[in-house]
């Protein structure tokens, strides 16, 4: 597919923040004690995961 290069940088830019707050969340969950707050780390760590991997997929098939 065809992206313009604004929509490519900013796929690019989502990524690196959602790296960001995936590499935070795996760092936090390992201090945190309360389960509750923990399920909810997993949550995001999950969600982030997923975001990712379709960005990856977007990135990759993105021909500039």
């Amino acid at each position: 597919m065809n992206y313009a290069l604004h929509e490519v940088l900013e796929v690019h830019e989502m990524a690196a923040f959602k790296t960001t707050c995936l590499t935070k969340s795996k760092t936090m969950k390992a201090l945190v004690s309360d389960q509750k707050l923990k399920d909810i780390m997993q949550q995001d760590i999950d969600v982030s995961t997923r975001q990712l991997q379709e960005f990856t997929s977007i990135l990759s098939n993105a021909r500039h």
